[in-house]
């Protein structure tokens, strides 16, 4: 699954277009490195986002294409 798409719909970052631009303005990782929004996102790979003076790291657990806002949480696990 796309990067973009991932933290949309984990809800990571609310939307697909704010998740994109982030990914284009260099400030999401993954693996210790800089990716794009076309990042193709795997079980256990660590994500680390930038938002302002705040970092947040989560770890990929789960891979799914939609699901439902209670179980959102159950596809990473915070660092």
């Amino acid at each position: 699954m796309r990067l973009d798409k991932y933290l949309k719909v984990s809800r990571l970052i609310k939307r697909r277009t704010v998740a994109n631009d982030a990914c284009d303005a260099g400030r999401v990782m993954v693996n210790d490195k800089v990716v794009k929004a076309s990042y193709d996102v795997k079980v256990g790979d660590i994500i680390e986002i930038q938002f302002g003076n705040k970092n947040v790291r989560a770890r990929v657990t789960d891979v799914k294409d939609t699901v439902k806002k209670e179980e959102a949480k159950e596809m990473f696990e915070y660092l």
